[in-house]
């Protein structure tokens, strides 16, 4: 009944679990997207409108914000030309009346000096198509853009963005933006990519961008990260309300399940009491002596199968000592027989020996003739670089000279002596082709004895592979031949040897048939029962090897979590964690990995001295974490950071290590504000005083 009414709760501790760790996932990762935000406008106060309600009930649809958050670049490329059209405009405040703009100055409490632009009064001076498609006949379309074209804008906002970026081109570069501000049919701003402005007036502004990047692609990643923030938080407004909905029921599950608890060990008690009964002791010794005679009875089968076995073998050992003569003479004929074939392989194998001489004296010579022709088309390559490097400098040359050529046609028009240069300027360019020409060739001739070094370095490998395999072939026919050379001398003495011993066992079968059976019996019954041992020891073995590899997963899982945790707490906006390397196990290695800002570090090496102490404090302090001592004693681990680290590490040893005690050796305030007793240590008149100070506030 209670496992019912646990059923019918519908309620899991897992999943409680589960929520609960989303939701601490949830708050850091909104507190880092926060931490992004605030940082971003803490440095840039203008990109954002601060006020304070004017009157009661004041319509906030009014204000529309600031215009650098009101548009969107189509292109990263074009920031920072669209950046200087706007010029201090870009940080005006669009309102949609004249009249919401004047409550916010008076009783708006501003912080800041801020231009409102209202959509009702504000006029716009755009230009119209005919100047649009001039001006882009005039220089090409994709070399001039009117400004409205690279923005993307709320259709209510046309008349402030007519305002601020209608009467402005965005250019390729400073030559375009001059033909367009300055044609008589256009003249208006235009703005270069790079930032340089040209006015109609006849002034040029530019230099270098401003410090610090471009505000639209840092406002574009705010928003990002602003679009990120409000997922978030409804996400952990939803687990929240789930949270509080499980935990009106938790109370009863904790009840219920306490209740169940006590009903279940009341049933194991009595479970016990049952088995302490005759009946139950008595059923047992009858199920014992049931798996024992299972037991015996295949033992007797086995060992019925062994008589059989040994019966056939002492029969058919009987058969060959009545047959000996004939059973000598067919074993001598065998060996005759292995004798000739192995004369014959023998033979076979020096024919073979000669043929992988000479395969590999041939081998060599290819070689050695391979590496000569290797280093012939090395030198060619060598000339043949040398002579594209002059050629390049002849190149350069003749350019240089054919620009001032083309200079001197254009002082020397109208008069005489043009004809005569424009000859010269035609031999130089004959000449600047054939010069080209011969580069190409070269090229290609380069190009063509590349090739054929790689096919020259292909068969040379392939002739070393070749050598190698005759080598490990050639070694095993010379053991081989040793062998049989030995075979063919001894092999007298090896048959009268044979002989003599199947003699003595011919002797010793005949005497003792039944009593080796039973000796053959007892030794294969020992190596059953070492067999069993040595199965159980595997079984043993097995199981203490899956233990050891969940007690390292559980400590790599929680060693790694709490690495993450102590570093984020040391190192705001960081994170960090334990993985194996790429294809392995935590078993072969783990690396450590470490992620600044959202970027995870390729190495160790990225990091500042300061902050790769960090790390590795944290790790250790993680490992000790794992299995928590009573007592730690750190001698000035805060010695290479600054003071606000050192803060953290005090905050950070007081919400993870909350039952150990530390003796911490530090020399900075931020460690003295977070210790519960302090001794100080001070060297007066050449002796050391002591002093103890309790710290009330902890």
């Amino acid at each position: 009944m209670l496992e019912a009414n646990l059923k019918n709760l519908n309620f899991s501790e897992e999943h409680m679990g589960s929520l609960m760790e989303k939701k601490r996932m949830l708050h850091n990762e909104i507190r880092l997207l926060k931490d992004k935000v605030e940082n971003f406008e803490a440095r840039r106060p203008y990109t954002k409108f601060r006020y304070s309600d004017p009157e009661p009930n004041f319509n906030k649809r009014g204000i529309k914000g600031v215009m650098c958050r009101l548009l969107k670049c189509l292109n990263n490329n074009d920031c920072l030309a669209l950046e200087t059209a706007a010029g201090g405009r870009l940080y005006n405040v669009v309102v949609d009346t004249e009249v919401t703009s004047k409550k916010l100055l008076q009783k708006g409490n501003l912080q800041l000096r801020t231009t409102f632009i209202p959509l009702n009064k504000i006029k716009a001076n755009k230009m119209d198509n005919n100047t649009i498609r001039l001006a882009q006949e005039l220089v090409g379309k994709e070399n001039c853009r009117p400004a409205l074209s690279l923005i993307q804008y709320d259709k209510e906002l046309q008349n402030a963005m007519e305002f601020i970026f209608g009467n402005v081109f965005i250019c390729k570069d400073i030559n375009v933006a001059k033909q367009v501000t300055f044609h008589e049919r256009i003249r208006r701003k235009c703005v270069t990519l790079d930032g340089d402005m040209t006015d109609p007036s006849g002034t040029l502004s530019g230099g270098a961008p401003q410090k610090g990047g471009s505000i639209l692609q840092q406002l574009a990643e705010i928003q990002q990260y602003e679009e990120q923030l409000a997922i978030k938080e409804n996400e952990l407004a939803k687990i929240e309300a789930e949270v509080y909905q499980m935990g009106r029921v938790q109370e009863q599950y904790n009840s219920l399940k306490q209740r169940y608890d006590l009903c279940y060990h009341e049933l194991n008690l009595i479970g016990q009491r049952m088995q302490q009964t005759t009946h139950h002791r008595q059923q047992e010794e009858i199920n014992n002596l049931k798996t024992e005679i299972d037991e015996l009875r295949e033992k007797v089968k086995v060992c019925r199968e062994m008589e059989n076995k040994s019966n056939q073998k002492a029969k058919d050992l009987e058969i060959k000592m009545k047959d000996a003569k004939g059973y000598r003479e067919r074993q001598l004929k065998e060996a005759e027989a292995d004798m000739k074939s192995l004369k014959q392989k023998a033979d076979k194998s020096r024919k073979e020996w000669k043929q992988r001489e000479q395969d590999y004296a041939t081998l060599n010579l290819e070689i050695a003739e391979l590496k000569q022709g290797l280093e012939n088309t090395q030198q060619q390559i060598q000339i043949c670089e040398e002579n594209l490097v002059k050629l390049n400098q002849q190149y350069e040359e003749m350019s240089v000279g054919v620009d001032e050529l083309r200079e001197e046609v254009k002082s020397l028009q109208g008069e005489s002596a043009i004809a005569e240069k424009n000859k010269e300027v035609q031999k130089k360019i004959q000449k600047k082709e054939d010069l080209l020409a011969k580069n190409n060739d070269l090229q290609l001739k380069i190009k063509e004895l590349a090739h054929e070094i790689k096919k020259l370095e292909d068969k040379c490998k392939h002739s070393k592979t070749r050598e190698q395999e005759y080598a490990k072939k050639i070694k095993p026919d010379n053991v081989y031949l040793e062998k049989a050379e030995q075979l063919s001398h001894k092999e007298g003495l090896d048959l009268e040897r044979r002989i003599k011993i199947a003699q003595e066992k011919k002797q010793k079968l005949g005497r003792t048939v039944n009593a080796k059976a039973q000796s053959m019996f007892e030794q294969e019954e020992k190596q059953f029962n070492e067999l069993r041992k040595k199965q159980k020891l595997l079984t043993t073995m097995t199981d203490l090897d899956q233990k050891k590899k969940n007690s390292l997963k559980l400590a790599y899982e929680q060693i790694s979590k709490d690495f993450g945790s102590i570093f984020s707490t040391l190192l705001p906006g960081a994170n960090a964690k334990l993985v194996p390397p790429a294809g392995k196990t935590i078993l072969e290695g783990l690396e450590v990995k470490v992620s600044l800002g959202g970027v995870w570090k390729e190495s160790l090496t990225e990091l500042s001295g300061g902050q790769r102490s960090l790390a590795a404090l944290s790790l250790i302090l993680a490992m000790l974490l794992f299995k928590p001592a009573p007592l730690y004693i750190l001698d000035e681990v805060d010695a290479a950071l600054d003071l606000s680290h050192t803060q953290n590490i005090g905050n950070m040893l007081k919400t993870h290590f909350k039952k150990s005690q530390f003796i911490i050796v530090s020399l900075k305030d931020g460690m003295f504000n977070n210790a519960n007793v302090l001794f100080r240590t001070k060297f007066i008149d050449g002796v050391s005083a002591v002093t103890r100070t309790v710290n009330k506030a902890r």
